[in-house]
């Protein structure tokens, strides 16, 4: 687990302030604790290597999705985060509760901001009821920070201080100190040096002593005790800095799964970014999967700018051989980086997400979470920090139940037995079909327009049902149809949208596996149609903006249940929400303060009509409103920092914090030591600014020199390249 701040030598996200109460993942360990009833499977879990991870959900949510959309809709696994005590921090330089807290264990106790032990196992069952594995987020590199303040104390109360942790129990000599092993005084200076990165302590978080047999066999106990409740596998959070023999010693004293009596599947995060061969990601696969970061950030590079490049996948430098990855499009920590695709990139999310199920790379994955505006930000919770149940929306995302990404999950599971993509189409740039054999085939238009082609689809002639607009039925097909002639089909692909077709999917046969019934909203997914509003604003401070309108997906004109739109950048906000098909819908769209003040856009009521299947989109702009241009400034300075220190841009104008250090803007690392951002700045403005240093204590350190100055340009971009003074 990343921490919510950059880290030097390419490593984004990893390092925060060390009194910003750092939380990467941790190390889990037993803790005495009432049994429970060993979780039972369903006779046969689903037959797939696709897996929901959804990120921060809590336990009743979990239980809802896998029995309402995961199972029936052919899910391999869920992917669920840390279900271990962990730090609360109701009041943190990172806001209250920030979403890292489960990364910095104080017990292995089952009492989270998610639910209880009981909440956990009946959540497991649920899931293997419904035919879904349980992989959980296992935390075994180390405990809390060592940075916490006095009297902090874990959610259910346990106390604990920098190497003492009496409810593992974990003592000093149970952590690896400056000088016994760990050759700095303590932290971690060179991110290619293998005995620094297994031995000394990641963000100041307490870092186990692994090679002790004592300890292995604490951190085994937990997580055999999460396999007796039914897990399945584990996501194992930091294992780069836990020495692979001690890794695999941890991994040979855990028991078989109870569902299907074999060994537990492990993905590895391996951050990429080092330079030295024993560090990288192929070095681990001896252990189990691995995560692949790169080819992530080439899915996203693909979708922002010629997803022909999508053809080259297999020459990649990719971090790992195909049947050793776990793949992703996207995850907490990447999206919060901003070097890979999230729910804020809207169409070209979706549809990477549908590519990443559709090819062949790995075991593919489905990412859903809450939304953020803020990189440590809280998921919705209580008074107490404890996560609220998960409802589809503003404040989280669930495009792990949508009818096209559902589609696609039946589409893997068809395609599984076909390693090999076929007949890659490039029609344009940004228009693309393949298919898997005699198994399935998709075509992808991440373009503006619609475009009609003819493709091989490798399929036998006759007809199929495009799952992602639908599903086969008894009678037909709920979307789109198409139509294979010799192997070939002439298909029209909508823009920015997907036809996907496969031999468990034709008409007057059910799908295999079924579609499920959507729980929120109500109805049938075979009824909605997604429907993307984007619209031109300029809200005040501490306005966001918001669709609201007549049907209840809308709000039913309560601005206290509109429709948040996430902010894409440039003054344009948008969201996808799914509506009735064939249904006329009146909206108008508002800007709402944090206080509840609401203010309504001019003119009558907008209005559209949903189609009878597939996608719809409106683009509008906010009437009563002027929208200004903005240019895109980049910030890239050269600048070497010292462990904990990160660096920040502040300037005269608000979006460069109004020459406020506490408000400046942070710079990732990724290029180390080039730290780089770009800030949407007003256009024709003289604008002054800074480099600053922020070191670990919170002081800030200015570059020296006067004020560096330029002025935007009417439109477009402008970038600043520096070295720090």
């Amino acid at each position: 687990m990343e921490s919510a701040r950059p880290h030097p030598r390419g490593r984004a996200g990893r390092l925060m302030l060390a009194a910003a109460l750092v939380a990467a993942g941790g190390s889990a360990v037993v803790t005495a604790a009432t049994t429970a009833a060993p979780a039972r499977a369903a006779t046969v879990l689903n037959d797939s290597e696709v897996t929901a991870n959804l990120w921060e959900w809590n336990w009743a949510s979990v239980s809802a999705a896998c029995t309402d959309h995961l199972g029936p809709a052919g899910y391999g696994a869920v992917q669920v985060a840390p279900p271990q005590e962990s730090v609360s921090l109701p009041s943190s330089p990172d806001g209250v509760h920030p979403w890292f807290e489960v990364y910095q264990p104080v017990s292995y106790r089952l009492d989270s901001r998610f639910g209880n032990r009981q909440q956990f196992a009946a959540m497991v069952s649920a899931c293997h009821a419904a035919g879904v594995r349980v992989y959980v987020d296992a935390v075994v590199n180390h405990m809390a920070g060592t940075n916490n303040p006095a009297g902090t104390r874990g959610y259910a109360g346990t106390e604990f201080s920098g190497y003492s942790y009496p409810a593992v129990p974990y003592g000093s000599g149970d952590f690896h100190r400056p000088g016994d092993n760990c050759p700095t005084g303590g932290g971690i200076s060179d991110w290619n040096n293998e005995a620094q990165v297994t031995s000394c302590e990641l963000l100041s978080l307490s870092d186990l002593y692994t090679e002790k047999e004592a300890v292995r066999n604490t951190i085994a106990g937990y997580l055999n005790d999460l396999i007796g409740l039914g897990v399945d596998g584990f996501r194992v959070d930091a294992v780069k800095h836990v020495r692979k023999d001690d890794f695999a010693a941890i991994l040979g004293k855990l028991n078989n799964t109870v569902a299907e009596g074999r060994r537990p599947y492990v993905a590895q995060e391996i951050f990429d970014g080092a330079s030295n061969p024993a560090l990288q990601a192929r070095a681990f696969t001896g252990n189990g999967d691995v995560l692949d970061f790169a080819y992530a950030k080439g899915i996203r590079s693909a979708f922002q700018g010629s997803i022909a490049a999508l053809a080259n996948v297999a020459n990649w430098n990719l971090d790992a051989p195909s049947a050793n990855v776990f793949a992703m499009v996207t995850n907490h920590d990447l999206e919060r980086d901003g070097v890979v695709l999230s729910y804020k990139n809207g169409t070209d999310y979706v549809l990477a997400t549908y590519f990443g199920l559709a090819h062949p790379h790995g075991k593919p994955s489905v990412y859903d979470s809450f939304t953020w505006t803020d990189r440590n930000q809280s998921p919705p919770h209580d008074g107490i920090g404890r996560v609220t149940d998960t409802v589809c929306g503003a404040a989280w995302t669930c495009l792990s139940r949508t009818t096209g990404i559902k589609g696609m999950v039946g589409w893997a599971n068809a395609a599984r037995p076909v390693k090999t993509v076929s007949d890659f189409t490039t029609v344009t740039s940004n228009v693309i079909g393949f298919h898997r054999g005699d198994r399935a085939w998709i075509g992808i238009n991440d373009s503006g327009s619609a475009t009609t082609a003819t493709f091989t689809t490798g399929l036998a002639d006759g007809r199929y049902c495009d799952v992602i607009s639908g599903v086969a039925t008894a009678t037909g097909c709920t979307g789109g149809t198409v139509t294979v002639s010799g192997g070939r089909a002439t298909v029209t692909v909508p823009a920015n949208d997907a036809v996907a077709i496969h031999v468990g999917a034709r008409p007057g046969t059910n799908p295999s596996p079924t579609a499920s019934p959507t729980a929120s909203p109500t109805g049938n997914p075979t009824d909605r149609v997604a429907t993307t509003f984007t619209v031109a604003a300029t809200p005040a401070a501490g306005q966001d903006v918001y669709v609201v309108g007549n049907v209840p997906e809308l709000g039913s004109w309560s601005p206290a249940n509109a429709v948040k739109l996430a902010a894409q950048g440039g003054g344009s906000y948008r969201a996808t929400v799914d509506l009735p098909r064939s249904a006329t819908v009146e909206y108008k769209f508002v800007k709402v303060t944090t206080g509840g003040a609401v203010t309504w856009e001019s003119g009558s009521n907008r209005t559209l009509t949903t189609p009878a299947a597939g996608t719809y989109a409106v683009t509008e702009t906010f009437r009563g409103d002027t929208v200004t241009s903005t240019v895109a400034a980049t910030f890239a300075v050269t600048a070497t920092t010292a462990y904990g220190q990160n660096v920040f841009v502040v300037g005269n104008v608000p979006a460069l914090g109004g020459w406020n250090p506490a408000a400046a803007v942070p710079l990732s690392p990724a290029a180390y030591p080039v730290w780089r951002a770009t800030v949407e700045l007003p256009p024709n403005t003289a604008v002054e600014y800074k480099y600053v240093k922020r070191n670990p204590d919170g002081s800030v350190t200015w570059e020296s020199g006067a004020n560096r100055t330029f002025t935007t340009p009417g439109g477009g971009t402008r970038t600043a390249t520096d070295t720090w003074r």
